[in-house]
């Protein structure tokens, strides 16, 4: 790789390629609120992935007409379900739904584990599932959903709501402070929660799991990220019927060792459907980094951006959730309009602050981690990455100089930007050796260029990045 005079990238073509497991699922043509239609189905349709089918029942027959389908109706769904799906914007199944729903409504019922990607239709898949499995004449619940974040387990409710707004399906969450008034026993037919929730509910005798037919884990490779939710996890499955037990439907975006491990031990004998290594990308994606002098600086040039923060939606990533709260405030006193969002809110604003920003009310979005992975809202079209990823961020913050970038929350980050086809930038802040040093592995590992902008001169940094935009 080439460095300008200032140590800084030039346009040099870096030689790795990308690494395979690395992008995050999340269907393109979900609706974000309930009720919601979509006009992004185009999209979807003109995906060309390639998909790996691994059959667990070796006497599967590939050519048989169910091992795969073109449209829905060749599904037998009940058409009260059909509905649901039409009035979404799906017109016929994305590639991945053509393999994946064959098997994961085949009779009698199989455990499944997928890796996918942005924009595969996935989280409608697992949902279809759960609803066709749904005897809606008992008032129990029978299909449960973890999530890892409140976020993400209120976006697959919304997908639920959406698709099954022709059928009876009462729904409950299992996601703190969102629980209904009484306590006593939920019976809903369907509950998307988190796992630390849904095991206290579960102890506490208010979910009855006793007739569970459909139990989905999405974002696994996150749950096992995250401390104690791959315990809490497994302490759910414990509780699920043993003999005769539900159908296990498990997703990830990646497949490293300890994931591969934990989906073998929970979904045990499953049908594998995986994307082929080459199409896990993030080619729409423009990627720029901007050389500031320092951490004030960064600052500065944050604010710069503003006016093209908001042409369309923006998400800065910050690696402390005090940074995220102390650039929303100054920016805020400045008369610019931002919300913060990390973990330590309550559940409250934390819910009104995402629904915002999928309304587009909020234009800038100042956050952590915490919607990294697997949100999807349509309208961003830049990430900011006011700080780097690292990894072991909770250990080595203060050894920030030893710390290497976490190449799968990079690009989980900027894929929240160009989704499903569409034109997205990222822009990555640098200001010292350190993060220059980290930048350039970055850089290596993802096999993707990343253009240096000039932060001094603010006209030609504005021209070249709404260039990029169009």
């Amino acid at each position: 790789m080439e460095k300008d005079a200032d140590g800084f990238f030039t346009s040099a073509p870096p030689a790795a390629s990308a690494p395979a497991e690395t992008t995050e699922p999340q269907p393109a043509s979900e609706p974000t609120e309930p009720h919601a239609t979509s006009d992004l189905t185009t999209d979807l349709i003109k995906s060309t992935f390639e998909v790996s089918v691994t059959l667990a029942d070796q006497q599967a027959d590939p050519n048989s007409p169910l091992f795969s389908v073109k449209s829905f109706e060749e599904l037998g769904l009940h058409e009260d379900l059909l509905k649901g799906i039409y009035d979404m914007g799906f017109t016929k199944p994305s590639k991945i739904q053509e393999r994946a729903l064959p098997l994961l409504l085949a009779n009698p019922p199989q455990n499944f584990i997928g890796q996918s990607q942005s924009g595969t239709g996935k989280t409608a898949a697992f949902v279809l599932t759960m609803l066709s499995r749904v005897d809606f004449s008992k008032s129990q619940t029978q299909a449960l959903c973890l999530a890892p974040s409140r976020e993400l387990a209120r976006q697959i409710m919304s997908v639920v709501v959406t698709m099954g707004k022709y059928t009876p399906v009462q729904t409950e969450y299992s996601i703190k402070d969102n629980l209904p008034r009484s306590t006593t026993r939920i019976n809903a037919h369907v509950i998307v929660g988190t796992p630390g929730t849904t095991v206290d509910l579960i102890r506490r005798k208010v979910i009855d799991t006793s007739e569970i037919k459909v139990f989905v884990l999405d974002e696994a490779d996150n749950m096992l990220d995250q401390d104690g939710l791959a315990e809490q996890t497994l302490r759910v499955k414990n509780a699920l019927p043993r003999h005769g037990g539900p159908q296990v439907i498990l997703f990830s975006a990646t497949f490293p060792h300890h994931v591969r491990n934990f989906a073998n031990k929970v979904a045990p004998n499953a049908n594998k459907i995986e994307l082929k290594e080459n199409e896990l990308s993030v080619d729409n994606i423009r990627q720029f980094y901007m050389d500031c002098r320092n951490e004030e600086h960064k600052y500065d040039v944050l604010v710069s951006l503003y006016s093209l923060l908001t042409i369309g939606q923006s998400i800065i990533f910050c690696q402390r959730r005090n940074t995220a709260d102390r650039i929303a405030q100054r920016m805020t006193a400045e008369g610019h309009k931002v919300a913060s969002l990390h973990g330590a809110k309550d559940a409250a604003e934390r819910d009104a602050i995402i629904d915002r920003f999928r309304e587009g009310k909020e234009k800038v979005l100042i956050t952590t981690n915490v919607i990294a992975r697997g949100i999807d809202i349509m309208q961003v079209n830049m990430v900011v990455n006011y700080d780097l990823p690292l990894l072991g961020e909770r250990d080595n913050w203060s050894n920030r100089q030893d710390a290497r970038p976490d190449i799968d929350t990079y690009i989980h980050r900027i894929g929240r930007t160009g989704r499903f086809g569409r034109k997205g930038i990222s822009i990555n802040f640098v200001h010292d050796k350190t993060t220059w040093a980290q930048m350039e592995q970055i850089e290596k590992a993802t096999g993707k260029q990343i253009i240096r902008i000039e932060t001094n001169d603010l006209d030609a940094m504005e021209e070249q990045m709404k260039k990029a935009l169009k």
